[in-house]
């Protein structure tokens, strides 16, 4: 197993405990090196010496090293650009590659591959192999034209749903060129490959950025910087893709993108908005066939999944779920609908967007521009004999009065709301104007949530914490003696140390004293005393609870959750 690089530096004498814990925290998407080198703790060169040291390869500085710059004739340039390799020697049948990172075996396993040679690492400082490639690799369009030949047409083919259409102007042309259209391509290819949820494309005053969302954490993706010569290309021909005004610069615009990737049907949000370098695009990507909606699997510990399961389930009521954007209550809901779906009853959404398509579920999409908001629609869908209603989201009073409405007269009431804990929606619901009697006879039950990362199985590092290891918060007697994990690093999660998402969660039911409380404006304070004494467990508690039995990290329950100020 691979030691975390974090922890060799500590042994070695290089940082301290309270340094590798600062970087730690401060890491937030980047390697523990580039954490360590950022907070000045130790030098960058000084850092990889010792890690080539431990793992028994070379340094080499690339300022005095000579470079057989023949080798990149047949040198992989993706893994240059991707991964930062750069061939430097062949000696006896071995190609000696430059890396900054020689823990990350996939790229040196790819360049094994493509060239038929054993691949030896020679551990090198990032700025210098950067400043290598700019030397050798800057200049001219070979560079892109060789990245974008570097795969097949098969392997980044997409099939686009929608017929698009060009207009006919220069730069409508050169985004439907063969290069921009796979450049495009690949981008999209790697980002369904790599699970992202979010692709970032910032105009920027160095150029075109380019970052991944990967389980809730942005990844910056490493690309030449001759792509820059194609950024007004490239932003165009997703515009073009999405149905969008290419002429339009100057204000935001939404659009949608529909593909099928790999035989799987992929539905992209792209959102436009010109900065100050140029425009900037996310595209929130929705993977239909990857998408499994089984409340069970969420994440939800026993009891919570009982509790949730029987509210769920009454015959009229209000049900909320909460928490912050990205946080799963898309996910939570939609689950929670299927699991009660069934002949005997309708149910009915309104959605803005409708992100999923659910069998036998009827959904609206909402539409402010021509007066189809979710208040106008939840109107009309009480006229239409509905069991069970799901809002998108309660966003105002009338909303909100609606929704109620609809509970008193006997349906089910499913949506969200921004609040941080589950305590505050009936404040929250109260300022928006609506009586406290009225909150406090129709909510049944809040669910807040958020994400965590959940650690790989197969690189997890377990660790026996002290004091200074978890925050002050942590109950002690609950671990009992057995260890903590912490992320480390391999193959298998592509050294991320973490490999997909699950929920963490904070079930408030309404007891009759939370009732009382609601109906007297008592402060969301007082609520969530009332709850914690009928045994609601806290997001905080729940976080956890899950880094005791080993599947997230203390890392992850302190960029999740705050400490509770409640005993």
């Amino acid at each position: 197993m691979i030691t975390e690089v974090g922890e060799i530096l500590l042994r070695r004498g290089l940082i301290n405990r309270d340094q590798l814990l600062q970087s730690r925290a401060a890491a937030n998407g980047i390697s523990i090196v580039d954490s360590i080198v950022k907070q000045g703790f130790a030098k960058e060169d000084e850092v990889l010496r010792i890690v080539a040291d431990e793992y028994g390869l070379d340094f080499i500085d690339l300022r005095d090293a000579e470079v057989d710059l023949k080798l990149l004739q047949t040198f992989p340039l993706k893994l240059i650009y991707r991964h930062a390799l750069f061939p430097v020697k062949l000696e006896n049948g071995q190609l000696f590659v430059a890396t900054s990172n020689p823990l990350d075996l996939y790229p040196l396993d790819e360049a094994a591959a493509a060239t038929g040679l054993a691949v030896v690492p020679l551990v090198a400082e990032k700025i210098e192999l950067a400043k290598l490639v700019k030397k050798h690799l800057g200049v001219g369009s070979e560079t892109v034209e060789g990245l974008l030949a570097s795969r097949s047409d098969d392997e980044t083919e997409i099939e686009l749903l929608e017929k698009i259409e060009a207009d006919g102007s220069e730069l409508g042309e050169q985004a439907q060129e063969a290069s921009v259209v796979r450049l495009v391509n690949e981008l999209l290819v790697e980002a369904i490959d790599t699970r992202a949820s979010d692709v970032h494309i910032e105009s920027q005053a160095s150029g075109l950025v380019v970052r991944y969302r990967i389980d809730g954490i942005l990844h910056t993706q490493a690309i030449p910087p001759e792509i820059n010569r194609f950024q007004a290309a490239i932003i165009s021909r997703l515009k073009i893709m999405a149905h969008l005004n290419i002429a339009e610069k100057r204000l935001p615009q939404d659009g949608r993108i529909k593909l099928r990737v790999h035989g799987r049907e992929i539905d992209i949000r792209l959102s436009v908005i010109p900065m100050i370098h140029g425009e900037s695009l996310v595209m929130r990507i929705l993977d239909k066939g990857s998408m499994k909606f089984d409340l069970r699997s969420l994440g939800m510990g026993e009891a919570t999944y009982k509790l949730f399961s029987e509210l769920i389930r009454l015959p009229h009521g209000i049900i909320l779920v909460t928490g912050p954007t990205g946080s799963g209550k898309t996910t939570t809901l939609y689950s929670s609908l299927l699991e009660i779906k069934s002949p005997e009853n309708k149910i009915i959404t309104t959605e803005d967007p409708v992100e999923y398509q659910l069998d036998g579920i009827n959904q609206i999409q909402v539409h402010t521009k021509i007066g189809l908001t979710f208040a106008a629609s939840l109107r009309s869908i009480l006229r239409h004999d509905p069991d069970i209603v799901l809002v998108g989201e309660i966003r105002d009073a009338e909303t909100a009065e609606n929704a109620i409405q609809a509970s008193l007269t006997g349906h089910t009431v499913f949506s969200t709301l921004h609040t941080n804990d589950a305590a505050g929606a009936f404040t929250r619901i109260v300022d928006m104007g609506i009586e406290p009697f009225l909150v406090a006879s129709t909510v049944e039950g809040i669910m807040a949530q958020r994400l965590v990362r959940r650690l790989c199985p197969e690189c997890k590092h377990a660790y026996h914490p002290t004091h200074e290891d978890v925050p002050r918060d942590f109950p002690w007697e609950k671990l009992d003696g057995k260890p903590l994990y912490r992320a480390t690093g391999c193959r298998t999660c592509r050294q991320l140390g973490y490999s997909g998402r699950f929920g963490i969660y904070e079930l408030l039911a309404t007891t009759e004293e939370v009732r009382q409380l609601a109906h007297g404006r008592s402060s969301s304070y007082e609520i969530k005393k009332a709850a914690l004494r009928g045994g609601m467990m806290t997001l905080r508690d729940d976080a956890f609870r899950k880094a005791i039995e080993g599947t997230t990290s203390i890392d992850e329950v302190l960029r999740a959750t705050k400490g509770d100020s409640l005993v």
